[in-house]
């Protein structure tokens, strides 16, 4: 008789045949996570929120937003989900006394979780229409890619859209075409209005390709989009006190009022040249191949061609705001791979076979270069740590920190704070020369000297890149962005020994 394999060995690979793709997308996602837990000024919204949820609960009057308000409002909705998910383990954490910093850790795995559900929920739709060889190419080439799994965790409005839209892809590669008309139009209505840009291409595709009728989505349309304006309106109301429906706001304000150009311009081209290319890498070139390949993906394709395309009309261009776009291009290339491997053993299919796993690689090269930058971009947070770090003592007087601007936007937030007797201040407005007259017991500034303090230490950021004869081909340039001052009447910091300023 046949010695029979044991149960635990069995459902081992039962596993792993169903989860080993999400485990190695989780794993690289966690690990971007881990290594650099800080976030931007254009997180800065849902991040403070979520920490106000998370510590102040209902005090809303303790909120940063109402200090703070930021430019334009933003909906509360996704941090009110990603808090109730994550608040189990943060007070758990609390009950511990881990320091504040371990709750962004907790919140941005949440939503990552949530992100590469959905993303799984897509793969699995990829794998039923194309193939197993496409959907182990699908992972393989997002697993190579920087910016998908990095932005996965980030609390971004794109973000949030984002698990909706790739649900919507789900349902649309499924053929439930009421279901992608409800994910988007909740998506544009709540998280982000210019998902209105892929909403229109694909609502166009499934009416022409008479996937749901004229009248039927409409009905739908309408239904969700009320419902949808119900939730955000009776929500942010309360959260901003008064009444609100944040991205009717967003929408003024950057579509019609178009102000958004303040924060810069790119010319027409700039996705095709420099937002794409970077974040597919390998898969630009192979996703081009794979509209030629099967045809199948044209359906899919040309609607999300033709959002980018919409999208480049506008001058303020970013590249999360196409982000959204990334799963389908990845999929028609991974069409061009999986085509590539299977006739691999073939006169000229294997030499296209040696070139794609050069290209691999070098994708995975480019990508820890992207990483290693991103991990010097939050100059801001460092400084905060560091500062902690050197300036912690059982004296119990209060030290106050002031935070400027510049270093407020790039690293630091209220999850970055320590307890008594630090306590912190971001006032703005405040010129060079009034700090002297003021009470702060440090500062976190960009300017490497003020009057009537001392500069005690600086932290290097990414500066840039520079290309080079030798190896690696590629060097990152760092250099001072964020200087900490301490007050020159104290005279415990003017004794301590510091490593002080280049």
């Amino acid at each position: 008789m046949a010695p029979t394999k044991p149960a635990s060995n069995e459902k081992s690979s039962e596993f792993f045949r169903n989860y080993g793709w999400d485990v190695i997308l989780g794993t690289i996602a966690s690990f971007y996570v881990i290594m650099i837990p800080y976030t931007k000024v254009e997180e800065s919204f849902n991040v403070q929120a979520m920490h106000d949820m998370l510590y102040h609960h209902h005090h809303i009057n303790n909120y940063d937003h109402l200090d703070f308000p930021g430019v334009v409002p933003r909906t509360f909705m996704g941090a009110l989900l990603a808090s109730i998910l994550a608040s189990p383990v943060v007070f758990l954490m609390h009950c511990l006394h881990m320091p504040k910093i371990y709750s962004l850790f907790a919140v941005r795995l949440v939503l990552g979780c949530i992100i590469l559900s959905t993303l799984r929920f897509f793969r699995i739709q990829v794998r039923r229409k194309f193939g197993y060889h496409v959907e182990a190419f699908f992972v393989i080439l997002t697993a190579v890619q920087f910016h998908l799994l990095f932005y996965s965790t980030r609390p971004l409005p794109n973000i949030l859209a984002f698990g909706l839209v790739n649900l919507a892809y789900s349902f649309w590669f499924k053929g439930n075409a009421l279901a992608t008309l409800k994910c988007l139009t909740f998506a544009t209505i709540v998280f982000r209005c210019d998902t209105l840009l892929l909403f229109a291409p694909i609502g166009i595709e499934l009416l022409l390709s008479k996937s749901i009728s004229l009248w039927r989505a409409m009905k739908c349309c309408i239904a969700t989009a009320l419902l949808s304006i119900c939730f955000t309106v009776l929500l942010d109301t309360v959260m901003w006190q008064r009444i609100v429906w944040p991205e009717l706001e967003v929408f003024w304000f950057n579509s019609i009022l178009n102000r958004s150009s303040e924060w810069g311009t790119h010319p027409f081209h700039w996705y095709f040249t420099s937002a794409l290319p970077r974040s597919l890498l390998v898969a630009y070139p192979l996703c081009m191949a794979g509209m030629l390949l099967d045809r199948r993906i044209l359906r899919y394709i040309v609607p999300v061609l033709s959002f980018v395309l919409l999208y480049s009309k506008l001058p303020h261009k970013e590249l999360r705001f196409v982000i959204s776009s990334v799963p389908v291009f990845n999929v028609s290339a991974a069409i061009t791979a999986s085509r590539i491997y299977i006739n691999r053993k073939k006169n000229v299919w294997r030499e296209l076979y040696v070139m794609m796993l050069g290209s691999l690689l070098i994708s995975l090269g480019c990508s820890i270069m992207t990483f290693m930058a991103s991990y010097d971009n939050y100059p801001g947070a460092y400084a905060l740590r560091a500062l902690h770090e050197k300036g912690a003592s059982n004296c119990t007087v209060e030290k106050w920190v002031h935070i400027d601007a510049f270093t407020a936007m790039n690293g630091v937030s209220r999850f970055s704070e320590n307890k008594y007797p630090w306590r912190y201040s971001k006032e703005e407005g405040i010129a060079l020369e009034e700090y002297r007259f003021r009470n702060f017991t440090y500062l976190l500034n960009e300017h490497s000297y003020i009057d009537g303090f001392k500069c005690l230490f600086a932290v290097n950021g990414f500066y840039k890149a520079r290309l080079q004869a030798g190896f690696p081909p590629i060097v990152l340039l760092k250099e001072p962005k964020v200087f900490v001052h301490g007050n020159a009447r104290d005279q415990d910091i003017i004794v301590s020994a510091w490593p002080g300023c280049p």
